[in-house]
């Protein structure tokens, strides 16, 4: 997968900024659709995302990448527990000041980092060296889906970045396509991205027999597992046809 570099910074720049403004005076108290969460969990977590982009682009170039933004979306699932502790860490007992304070430094440390950073920097990462592009198209999928995660706690409508959601969705869809390689369906997401995944029958001309189409919000909650995919279908959020159209056995695709 080739990523905008350019698209993904300000992808990137944009929707940290659009989470710092919903934060400012929400009640970081409210419940999340994440477990036991509260705004505050979220908060927190989010604030580490930041400092580790900061901290990332500061430190030494790794030598050479060892992944691309598709093998991070297999190795987020064994993070999990550690990004429970932490966020718990930083949120129990921190006032609400405390919470925005350190996120909107975070965010401008961010920036600042990014701004400096060569097109050519390789990220010596968590989960393994990615290069600069890539390693920003996963921030853009962690700020869209919590961007997402907090306009649903606060029950507002999700401030969202174009470049940070074309760039989600299209990292989101190239997974499925290498976790599922074939021709007999065509995922379509626009008007970010159309692949074409699963065995069977190959598609050469016309209308493939076989099409899912969503839009980027419902297809960003299909692949991160906060909509179910019935839901999605009963609600036409999804719309498909064809008898090899339903993914659901391939969602979600991150856990």
């Amino acid at each position: 997968m080739r990523v905008d570099l350019d698209a993904a910074r300000a992808g990137v720049v944009a929707q940290h900024r659009l989470i710092d403004s919903a934060v400012d005076d929400a009640d970081l108290d409210r419940p999340t659709r994440l477990g036991d969460w509260t705004v505050a969990h979220l908060v927190a977590h989010l604030t580490l995302g930041m400092s580790a982009i900061a901290k990332y682009l500061t430190a030494d170039p790794a030598p050479a990448p060892a992944m691309d933004a598709r093998d991070w979306a297999d190795r987020c699932e064994s993070a999990g527990p550690s990004v429970d502790e932490r966020a718990s860490a930083m949120a129990d007992g921190a006032r609400p000041s405390e919470l925005r304070s350190g996120l909107r430094t975070a965010r401008i440390d961010a920036e600042a980092a990014l701004a400096e950073a060569p097109p050519s920097f390789v990220v010596a990462a968590r989960f393994g060296a990615l290069r600069l592009p890539d390693y920003l198209a996963t921030r853009c999928v962690e700020a869209t889906v919590h961007g997402l995660d907090l306009a649903a706690a606060l029950g507002a409508e999700p401030a969202l970045d174009r470049d940070a959601v074309a760039t989600a969705v299209r990292l989101l869809t190239g997974v499925l396509a290498e976790r599922a390689p074939g021709r007999s369906v065509e995922l379509r997401v626009p008007p970010y991205a159309a692949v074409q995944c699963v065995e069977g029958p190959r598609h050469t001309r016309g209308t493939p027999p076989n099409v899912v189409e969503t839009d980027p919000v419902a297809w960003l909650e299909l692949a991160t597992g906060r909509l179910a995919w019935p839901e999605a279908a009963a609600a036409g959020r999804v719309r498909a046809s064809g008898e090899r159209a339903d993914l659901s056995s391939l969602l979600p695709i991150l856990r």
